[in-house]
């Protein structure tokens, strides 16, 4: 029966680590089903949900502390099991971009919790605006939201919320 874990490693950014990692995966038998790896600042960070055997996580939790020491990275592993279907849910992203300041990310995942709105996947940035060399804040999310919420009602007040802080946002269906 197909297993599942989720790896995360994190290390100095360097060529070759996501071959390395793969590779590891892959002498054991594993499978990636799905990843995000990214470089923040000068670090390399990267989750992973591999499937297998049994005997093929057993090998990857035995081998962690050898594997963590001969890729350089700090590894942590955890078994998981597949997401549990949800009643109709729709996808919709959402842009924004701010000037950068404290405290965006969190105001934003409190609009979205306190309605009961799953985050179900989140980038941000930052990046110096073109001429001026301001400092920029860019994110992007994909939520869940439940087919009984009324959007139109939800968008409105989202851009409300988002214009009166003075975020320029968007939302629409994912596609």
């Amino acid at each position: 029966m197909e297993q599942l874990i989720v790896i995360s490693a994190l290390g100095s950014d360097r060529p070759g680590i996501v071959e390395s990692l793969s590779r590891a995966v892959l002498e054991r038998q594993g499978n990636i089903l799905d990843s995000r790896m990214t470089v923040l600042g000068g670090e390399f960070a990267v989750l992973m949900l591999v499937a297998g055997s049994d005997s093929t996580l057993e090998r990857l939790e035995s081998d962690q502390s050898s594997l963590s020491q001969q890729l350089d990275l700090l590894i942590t592993l955890k078994r998981t099991q597949r997401r549990d279907q949800r009643p109709a849910s729709l996808p919709y992203e959402v842009e924004v971009v701010a000037m950068d300041n404290p405290g965006i990310v969190h105001e934003i995942a409190n609009f979205f919790s306190s309605r009961s709105i799953n985050i179900d996947d989140l980038h941000t940035g930052t990046y110096a605006a073109p001429h001026t060399g301001t400092p920029m804040f860019s994110l992007h999310l994909v939520l869940s939201m439940s087919a009984e919420q009324s959007v139109a009602q939800l968008r409105d007040t989202f851009l409300d919320f988002c214009e009166a802080r003075n975020l320029d946002a968007t939302m629409c269906p994912k596609r």
